[in-house]
């Protein structure tokens, strides 16, 4: 089974957004996925190496170009 990570800072707004374009598009492939989402510090973002936010990896790879960055 596919799982999603996906890494938010304290501050950032997305979560809700991201939940629901998440669920359109498993429902739009037809897919099952875990998906998990995790508020961060500054701090932990840095410790993981995180660069925005949110951030969301699939199988554990990150689907964010690293060149962005962000993380609020």
């Amino acid at each position: 089974m596919m799982k999603i990570d996906c890494y938010l800072s304290q501050k950032c707004g997305a979560e809700a957004a991201l939940r629901e374009n998440i669920r359109k598009a498993l429902t739009r492939e037809d897919m099952e996925a875990e998906v998990s989402f995790h508020r961060l510090s500054d701090v932990e973002a840095s410790l993981k190496g995180l660069k925005g936010s949110p951030a969301i990896f699939v199988n554990g790879r990150e689907v964010q170009p690293r060149e962005l960055t962000g993380f609020t």
